[in-house]
């Protein structure tokens, strides 16, 4: 059986889960304490961190990207990194946008300063750090909007892996009810056609322990 470790709020490991449910192959999913730094997680990935995929043969790939490469390289039946080099490369250009910009200036303001710091018990949430997360999800939610004002998908004619890695992080997001979708109408709209997959189905039943998602989390509608 296909295995992949996770952490429930992490974006990066929301991305692979979608991605492999959009090419309908079957996993089991482990929840992994990456602060514990246990051996048996260390010679999995030795840089303790989530996502980890082991293949039914044995085989153990690491790393967000590596994962969702490996994943479009192997499983052909659905593409998600484009049919040709210029989509690939708009499509690699906004999944660097989202898990690199995004997540300094949005995700780990807010993801990591509200929830991370609960769970490895560090101190309080850096109220600074929060404000400045808000404020710059605004700009993110724009250019989101911009994009689907001009095109089907984020890249281009075709759902890819930009649009689930967008998704992934405002997913996390939006289970803190941290996103003002009602004044990022496109946006939201966007946002509205991924709830409405199925492969999104399992990332909008999660709930954190002791952290219940706002009611509109779920709802496909808002």
């Amino acid at each position: 059986m296909r295995v992949l470790y996770h952490l429930w709020l992490s974006p990066f490991c929301r991305t692979i889960r979608i991605v492999l449910k959009e090419k309908a192959l079957d996993f089991t999913l482990k929840s992994e304490k990456t602060w514990e730094r246990r051996p048996e997680f260390l010679a999995l990935n030795p840089a303790a961190e989530v996502p980890v995929l082991i293949e039914p043969d044995g085989t153990v790939i690491a790393d967000i990207h590596a994962i969702s490469e490996y994943l479009d390289e192997v499983y052909r039946d659905k593409i998600l990194i484009g049919i040709n080099p210029v989509d690939r490369a708009e499509v690699r250009r906004l999944v660097a946008w989202f898990d690199v910009k995004m997540n300094h200036e949005v995700t780990e303001n807010l993801v990591g300063e509200k929830m991370m710091k609960r769970f490895l018990g560090v101190g309080q949430p850096n109220s600074s750090a929060i404000r400045a997360g808000h404020a710059n999800l605004v700009h993110h939610l724009a250019y989101i909007g911009y994009l689907t004002e001009r095109r089907r998908w984020l890249a281009g004619e075709n759902f890819s892996l930009a649009d689930i890695t967008a998704a992934a992080h405002l997913s996390a997001l939006d289970y803190l009810g941290d996103v003002p979708w009602d004044d990022h109408e496109a946006a939201k709209e966007w946002y509205a056609r991924i709830k409405s997959r199925p492969s999104f189905r399992p990332i909008l039943a999660d709930h954190v322990p002791g952290a219940p998602p706002p009611a509109h989390y779920t709802d496909l509608d808002f």
